[in-house]
């Protein structure tokens, strides 16, 4: 269910870039969370630089929550992006799996895919 890729490109790198990278898709940037600078501000310190972009498609959110309103659990799309092991590493949740495991149209489908295309373009602008 998660989708991931590596870089060994500095998360700095990809944090600066990610937001220009998915604006080039058609996706806007919502919010950004740093989880360890948010978990640390409230006495839960942690070492891993953890940051989850939210992006927003419309037209693409329109047709999803048109069709099926409990996929709204899964809106906004977001990216993680973390380093682990020396490398950097990016997350999302596998809209492949999703969508095959529910009832919808062909067309829909389809229109999702391409979606997730692009959001998974993003995941790979940093690729070696």
């Amino acid at each position: 269910m998660i989708y991931k890729v590596e870089t060994t490109k500095d998360i700095e790198t990809v944090k600066s870039e990610i937001e220009e990278k998915a604006k080039a898709v058609g996706f806007g940037l919502l919010q950004t969370y740093e989880f360890k600078k948010i978990l640390h501000d409230k006495g839960y310190p942690i070492e891993k630089d953890i940051t989850v972009f939210e992006l927003c498609n419309p037209p693409g959110a329109q047709q999803a929550l048109t069709h099926i309103a409990e996929i709204s659990a899964y809106l906004p799309c977001r990216i993680s992006v973390y380093r682990e092991n020396h490398v950097t590493k990016l997350a999302t949740i596998g809209l492949d799996e999703i969508l095959s495991a529910m009832d919808v149209n062909t067309e829909f489908k389809s229109y999702m895919t391409i979606l997730f295309t692009n959001l998974k373009q993003v995941m790979h602008s940093w690729d070696n």
